[in-house]
């Protein structure tokens, strides 16, 4: 089943990599007493996500800050070294916090998975933004097979 508006974030882990090495992030502290920006992309330096998903994200940090979001986060099914040096590439520079789902746990507890075989990527996740509220969602942004529109931050500053 797919989460919906109005349902609380599972219980589980991402990993982040910081100066000590990687970390596991619960889910139930990192969206407890916070209002965050998260969007979660099929997979780090693919094509749409590298070009205009997370940069997207990265310009419009301040953006999304000023109407009330404490942090943007952004997760793959890619494991956390992945998302660390993706981050890095892409001058993150602490404007979006990257989670990595490395088993993919995370977006199949939300009922966003995807199917990437045929072009050799195994199950991922789908392509969506999020706004979640002390755990719970407020906004869900899913994407259409192909298309990047409305999980844009663009599109998030709009609904916000």
């Amino acid at each position: 089943m797919t989460i919906s508006i109005g349902d609380k974030i599972p219980s589980g882990n991402l990993i982040k990599v910081t100066e000590a090495g990687p970390e596991p992030v619960s889910t139930d502290s990192f969206f407890a007493g916070r209002k965050i920006a998260l969007f979660s992309v099929p997979g780090a330096f693919t094509p749409t996500c590298s070009a205009k998903h997370l940069p997207g994200f990265v310009e419009k940090s301040a953006a999304l800050k000023a109407k009330g979001i404490d942090e943007v986060a952004c997760t793959a099914v890619n494991d956390a070294f992945v998302m660390s040096a993706w981050g890095k590439a892409q001058g993150v520079d602490g404007k979006v916090t990257m989670l990595a789902d490395g088993n993919g746990d995370f977006v199949k507890s939300l009922g966003l998975e995807m199917d990437g075989t045929k072009f050799g990527m195994g199950s991922r996740g789908q392509r969506f933004s999020i706004v979640v509220n002390d755990g719970v969602v407020e906004q869900l942004n899913v994407e259409a097979g192909g298309e990047f529109r409305v999980s844009a931050a663009e599109f998030m500053l709009e609904q916000l």
